[in-house]
């Protein structure tokens, strides 16, 4: 068997030996001093300013649109525009938060938003916002749909839970493009804490709602100057009142001790696994080039690519029931290629009437699947997949 995941961590039994040790031996578990360093040595590591830690990447993205309208960045009844390719909890906040949502279709060479869809889109809805995921560590051409975003007034942020290391030929990663990003750290990610989750971002402002929201609407986890600026602004007076203030809506997103203590100890192994990603893909990626059953996917404008796991993509769902069967019968686990088109989720169609035309989104839905990559793939375990791809 391949699962599409071996280990809950890469080098799982020294992580295990870790984690023990760190239990045993802490006198606290809720958040605190892991957290706060692995919130700094994340964001330096991924090249922005601030770095807020989550229980959950989901929590993360509901987290990111509730801030962002609370610094009144977003209001209700915006259309927020999102890759119809994508997870559901990049499209449930949108509906939980008031919002709109409007997807947008993808390209299937690069499984990702492309700035001609977002301009098609937008010929005929007027966007507030993009809430763009860059998938299975693959993205568009997003220095364009940057361009668009700016000619429009349109709000970027993204989703950049399965692109964690991906590096465009301009040289700038993934999840540094919008005005902030989510990132994931449930168990297949490139980093895994068992749950947990970060938005990256650097704008200040921005940064400082998010530590409000995580933690119930209050100023508990604000450096003393900003704790100053909301007390004052509120005249809370004294320190007794001011730890039960709550200043805007908000949930309970905090992350433990060990989220922390586990995001310090596998952010040492990140670049060992980026890289090992990327072999995987490209040592099997001439196999799907060379099959005629299957469309190649292109990433020439990809410097450094970190992919989250093997997308096959078949030329007709006849073609797909065929290597869904080649693989199955391997040993392999396979599943959907995220969630396929999220207009066909039954969440969706009990709140969103409106539905659009998505022919690329629904040509990958019906055509589409992915195996597992991660470090661990023996060599074996790549001979088993390259079979499987070989027509």
């Amino acid at each position: 068997m391949i699962p599409l995941m071996k280990n809950a961590f890469i080098y799982e039994q020294e992580t295990k030996k870790a984690l023990a040790n760190f239990i045993l031996s802490s006198n606290r578990l809720s958040m605190d001093i892991n957290c706060f360093d692995f919130e700094v040595q994340f964001s330096m590591k991924q090249g922005r300013k601030e770095g807020i830690l989550f229980n959950s990447g989901g929590s993360a993205n509901l987290a990111m649109i509730q801030s962002l309208k609370n610094i009144g960045k977003l209001k209700n009844g915006d259309k927020v525009g999102f890759s119809a390719l994508t997870w559901a909890t990049n499209t449930m906040p949108i509906i939980q938060m008031g919002l709109i949502p409007v997807p947008i279709d993808c390209e299937v060479e690069t499984l990702n938003i492309m700035s001609s869809n977002l301009e098609d889109r937008i010929k005929e809805e007027n966007l507030s916002a993009l809430f763009l995921t860059n998938a299975l560590g693959f993205v568009g051409d997003i220095e364009k749909i940057i361009e668009t975003c700016k000619n429009h007034n349109i709000l970027l942020f993204e989703d950049n839970c399965e692109s964690l290391g991906t590096i465009t030929q301009t040289g700038i990663k993934t999840g540094n493009f919008g005005i902030a990003a989510s990132f994931s750290f449930f168990v297949a990610h490139h980093i895994s804490t068992i749950e947990g989750g970060m938005i990256c971002t650097d704008d200040e402002e921005l940064a400082e709602m998010l530590r409000i929201v995580r933690a119930n609407g209050w100023d508990r986890n604000l450096t003393a100057i900003q704790q100053s600026k909301w007390r004052k602004t509120y005249n809370i007076t004294n320190e007794f009142d001011a730890k039960y203030i709550f200043y805007d809506l908000g949930f309970n997103f905090r992350p433990t001790e060990i989220t922390g203590f586990l995001g310090l100890f596998q952010l040492q192994f990140l670049e060992e696994t980026i890289n090992k990603r990327e072999t995987n893909y490209l040592i099997i990626e001439p196999f799907i080039k060379n099959n005629i059953d299957l469309i190649f996917l292109r990433h020439n404008h990809i410097k450094i690519l970190s992919t989250f796991a093997i997308p096959i993509v078949c030329k007709t769902p006849e073609l797909r029931t065929k290597y869904l069967n080649q693989f199955s019968g391997a040993g392999i686990e396979i599943r959907p290629l995220i969630s396929g088109n999220i207009q066909r989720q039954p969440f969706y169609s009990k709140y969103i009437k409106k539905k659009y035309p998505l022919p690329n989104t629904d040509f990958l839905h019906d055509n589409s699947f992915y195996c597992g990559n991660y470090p661990e793939l023996s060599n074996s375990d790549i001979e088993v997949i390259k079979s499987c791809i070989i027509n």
